[in-house]
């Protein structure tokens, strides 16, 4: 094993980690030397339990390759399983030094098809599971600082191009990683002073969750060793790692889009061209303004699906 890794002691632990994005995560930080507290709830696509959770399975793939994992099998959408998400962290390893929030699942249907249940069920596991960890894990930050013990923490929170842009058919999901990139913001500003840094990255990659979107694989020429598989998820994780590790310092309060070998940063919404009138507008007065405006604006980019 390499001495010189870049996560070697830090503790890490990863939401949503059986499958996917997350398990990718959690292999990437304990090939850099990180002890990952593994998460994942067990449950199938639409929520709902599974019939048994793949957390262990991912934490023996660690430790089989000489790496430290535990795992952790509770709700991170409420406030005991997030909770006792970082408590495991601190029983386990004796400190928490990145969360990686990435749980989530879909339930895909057109507004006017959208049931409340839908609704509340994406935002509660995306935008509620993301909220209370992170909750849990800066109070645990704030007082290591206060103790004068102030951390190289960091927080990488999981947006998706839904919440930048919007896409047809997921009103729910959008909204909950929109609000997502709204708490990144505060949470970067708020927690600063502690020691921490957060972020947040829009992925796209083939996973349960885009099977259906991403079902053939893109493949770009890579050399010697064969094919590039854009849309493997392991692609994404080398950003996260280096988000969560102690060599970004100075980097918080980003969005990054990443997709296969490429990786972007989003600048978000920005004030455009505008005028003030010094007074207040009549109705057919404002609207010739917004008339006048729009040519000097930069077009939006188009919502997925349309």
């Amino acid at each position: 094993m390499d001495g010189h890794r870049l996560c070697d002691g830090r503790v890490v632990a990863v939401t949503g980690a059986g499958r996917g994005l997350g398990r990718a995560h959690a292999l990437a930080f304990a090939a850099e030397g990180a002890h990952v507290v593994v998460n994942d709830l067990g449950v199938g696509l639409d929520g709902l339990p599974g019939a048994d959770s793949p957390a262990v399975q991912v934490v023996e793939e660690i430790r089989a390759a000489g790496g430290a994992a535990t795992a952790h099998g509770g709700d991170v959408a409420t406030g005991e399983g997030a909770a006792s998400l970082v408590r495991t962290a601190l029983e386990t390893y004796g400190r928490l030094d990145t969360l990686v929030n990435n749980a989530g699942f879909l339930r895909d249907r057109m507004l006017v098809n959208l049931a409340e249940d839908d609704w509340d069920a994406v935002i509660r596991v995306h935008l509620k599971g993301h909220f209370l960890p992170l909750r849990h894990a800066a109070a645990y930050w704030r007082t290591e600082a206060k103790a004068g013990r102030t951390p190289a923490a960091r927080v990488v929170n999981t947006s998706s191009g839904a919440g930048l842009l919007g896409s047809v058919g997921q009103g729910n999901y959008s909204a909950a990683k929109a609000g997502i990139l709204g708490l990144t913001l505060v949470a970067a500003a708020e927690l600063e002073r502690y020691g921490v840094q957060v972020n947040a990255i829009a992925p796209a990659a083939r996973t349960r969750m885009t099977e259906t979107v991403f079902a053939e694989t893109m493949t770009a020429p890579e050399g010697p060793g064969g094919a590039f598989d854009a849309m493997a998820p392991e692609n994404v994780s080398p950003l996260v790692v280096w988000l969560g590790s102690a060599d970004s310092s100075g980097v918080t309060g980003r969005v990054f889009e990443v997709e296969g070998g490429r990786v972007t940063v989003m600048e978000g919404w920005r004030r455009g061209p505008g005028t003030d009138k010094g007074a207040r507008w009549t109705v057919r007065e404002v609207g010739q303004t917004v008339r006048e405006l729009l040519p000097r604006a930069e077009t939006p980019g188009a919502v997925h699906g349309t």
